[in-house]
């Protein structure tokens, strides 16, 4: 039986090296974790142990992470116990991670448009990253129906096709020379007013057609919205990579509580969303 995750999953304690508490109960939590900074690709996730009395882990996502400095930065936001007893750890203390787990993007892209929904932000933020300086050229599209973790910047660079005034932007990927640009619902000031799809949507048709023979679309956020991604993806026939959220106990692949059907040439499968993904090509889920 092929395994191909036995040697790259390790356990690891993680000693957290800051904790910083944003609106909208979200949390970016730093921590030491050198095996696996080193092994870590875009799209890929960690297992973490949230307190000691409690035996279940939860999956995050990986945000950033600098394989020299040997640490990894999770953004999460508290959705029930075990998320708010993490959020109750200090610099200091230590975690126990299993990372990185799970199969990454593939980033061989010349004009990525990277799009990531609420905590679904994160893994785009690590592609981005990843793509610093080279020569692709990624544009960002991050939406929240809660405040973003983070001080929305007027963005420095101008992008063709969007609607006026939409200049809201994240200031790392600003300093990463990576343009962006932000969704929501909620009326924040610089902010598109509807949904990340709509905002693509804008940019895609504001490309001549060499430029939108070169994107390749990555999405991570709820499921409605990858959904949507795909619809919008199909629409202008392009290749589309998604990442799922998906509840799991293990994340290594033994108990099979987190598969998702997906189609494959010889019909439809049941594929485990921990090992077998997180990232799927959209076109095969939905």
């Amino acid at each position: 039986m092929d395994r191909p995750h036995r040697d790259t999953i390790l356990l690891e304690d993680a000693e957290i090296l800051s904790h910083e508490a944003f609106t909208g109960e979200q949390y970016v939590m730093r921590v030491r974790a050198p095996g696996c900074a080193a092994r870590t690709r875009p799209g890929q996730f960690a297992h973490i142990s949230v307190d000691p009395q409690r035996p279940m882990r939860r999956p995050i996502s990986i945000m950033r992470v600098s394989a020299d400095d040997g640490w990894i930065d999770f953004l999460y936001k508290v959705v029930g116990d075990g998320t708010r007893l993490l959020a109750q750890r200090r610099p200091g203390e230590v975690v126990s991670l299993l990372g990185p787990i799970g199969e990454p993007f593939d980033i061989a892209a010349k004009r990525p448009l990277l799009i990531g929904g609420g905590v679904g932000m994160p893994p785009m933020i690590c592609i981005a990253e990843a793509l610093r300086g080279g020569d692709a050229q990624p544009f960002v599209i991050l939406g929240s129906e809660v405040p973003f973790p983070f001080d929305i910047k007027p963005s420095q660079f101008l992008v063709d096709g969007l609607p006026d005034g939409v200049i809201g932007a994240m200031p790392l990927l600003e300093d990463w020379g990576i343009a962006s640009r932000l969704a929501s619902l909620q009326g924040y000031a610089g902010c598109h007013n509807g949904y990340v799809t709509d905002l693509a949507r804008h940019w895609l048709q504001g490309l001549s057609d060499e430029q939108r023979s070169e994107v390749v679309v990555y999405a991570c956020g709820p499921h409605p919205m990858l959904e949507a991604v795909v619809n919008l993806a199909r629409d202008f026939g392009l290749p589309v990579q998604v990442s799922l959220e998906e509840y799991m106990a293990c994340a290594v692949g033994g108990c099979a509580g987190c598969v998702v059907e997906v189609a494959t040439p010889q019909g439809p499968a049941m594929k485990r969303v921990c090992v077998d993904g997180p990232v799927f090509d959209g076109y095969t889920v939905f």
